[in-house]
């Protein structure tokens, strides 16, 4: 009778652990024929350079070898007010991961993911990840003061080949800005910027104007004109089309003295013999791998290469994710490409502190938040998106 129990228990086990391996199998079976969708908002389309970045990087998601098990969909040209409407849109096409590009979707996407948790939503240049955190909402950015720092490495030294040359004497050593919102990210790069061109031309300044909007190629292009009447010798740009270096080469072709620095994508093309480099971020880097990660049903922050914070994820030149485009070599300064590799090799090893130098600031919306950069200032320590947000004294000038 005993030896009939224990043969029992023994045939009971040996189900058990037929059902649990088939169990396995079937569970392998559904991982392995498992499919996604994934969906793109887009505040612009392929004409816009940053939008363009990111159309890119759906192409390479469309390139990669998923094996059929990954499908794209796109919504362009959607304005704030109806990306709740868009992201509908995509939800009941089916999809599994919705990646927005503009910080005005960050409200309605966070929205959102606490109503469809089973569907994952990450919002580029968003700040809002980890403030009431939802899990399945991920916010992402480049580290783009890195490239602005280094592209300002560029101007300077094209600045101080002219003051060499006598072209222009030390005290017009003088840039132009064309900046779309006073916003922390685009103080946070300009700041960059102009910090960059004077580690080679201690003497330089800066006028910002702010356009307001991010797709306007006449306003743009007019702050752009009036920066160069006004006697800027570089214009830079943190504005989406190429205005500005289409103004900076007509400019040219009359006589003026100017060069441009972009950004988001090379500008060589429409401004041949003014524009010096660009820098922009590859959006691609984040996209993938949070792509493959919900392919696999694993947690996005947990596959990236990054600086993690929560839910929120960004890096620099170290991964990839910030770039320094085309330099054009038939007008920048001798020496630069040699200048930009070194200094992108130091950034890589943590050895260049932007945001620190003998320089006071003040917030422009509260005058009473003032900072002292001697001991220095970390640049997206805590979150991708960009928090520098003081006006250097002495230093820029805000033009109304």
């Amino acid at each position: 009778m005993r030896r009939m129990r224990i043969l029992a228990v023994l045939t009971a086990l040996v189900m058990i652990g037929v059902c649990f391996s088939i169990k396995l199998i079937i569970v392998r079976n559904e991982d392995k024929d498992r499919t996604i969708k994934v969906g793109f908002v887009y505040d612009g389309d392929e004409s816009a350079p940053y939008t363009n970045n990111f159309i890119k990087a759906q192409h390479k998601v469309e390139e990669y070898d998923f094996d059929g098990k990954v499908t794209v969909v796109a919504k362009s040209n959607i304005s704030e007010e109806k990306s709740d409407y868009a992201i509908t849109e995509l939800i009941n096409e089916g999809c599994d991961i919705i990646i927005t590009n503009s910080y005005g979707y960050q409200e309605s996407a966070k929205r959102f993911a606490k109503n469809f948790p089973k569907v994952q939503f990450c919002e580029a240049t968003g700040d809002n990840a980890n403030d009431d955190t939802v899990s399945n909402y991920h916010t992402f950015m480049g580290e783009i003061y890195q490239g602005r720092y280094v592209s300002g490495i560029v101007a300077g030294m094209k600045l101080k080949e002219l003051i060499g040359d006598g072209v222009i004497e030390k005290e017009q050593a003088k840039i132009g800005y064309v900046a779309a919102f006073p916003y922390a990210e685009v103080i946070s790069g300009y700041t960059a910027f102009i910090l960059g061109v004077r580690s080679i031309v201690p003497t330089a300044t800066m006028d910002v104007r702010y356009t307001d909007t991010w797709t306007s190629y006449t306003i743009e292009k007019a702050c752009a004109e009036q920066f160069i009447e006004d006697g800027c010798v570089i214009i830079s740009q943190h504005s989406d089309t190429i205005g500005p270096a289409v103004a900076c080469e007509e400019a040219a072709e009359k006589g003026k003295v100017v060069y441009h620095v972009g950004y988001n994508q090379s500008m060589i093309d429409v401004a041949p013999t003014t524009t010096l480099v660009s820098s922009r971020i590859d959006w691609s880097n984040y996209i993938l791998t949070a792509v493959k990660a919900v392919l696999n049903d694993e947690p996005i922050e947990k596959n990236m290469k990054a600086n993690i914070n929560g839910n929120d994820a960004g890096a620099g030149f170290e991964q990839g994710w910030v770039q320094i485009l085309d330099i054009n070599s038939l007008i920048a300064a001798d020496g630069t490409e040699n200048a930009v590799k070194d200094a992108v090799k130091k950034f890589k090893k943590n050895q260049i502190m932007v945001f620190k130098g003998d320089y006071t600031g003040v917030d422009p919306v509260d005058p009473s938040d003032t900072i002292d950069l001697k001991k220095g200032y970390v640049e997206n320590e805590n979150a991708s998106a960009p928090s520098f947000h003081y006006i250097l004294d002495g230093v820029v000038n805000i033009i109304e």
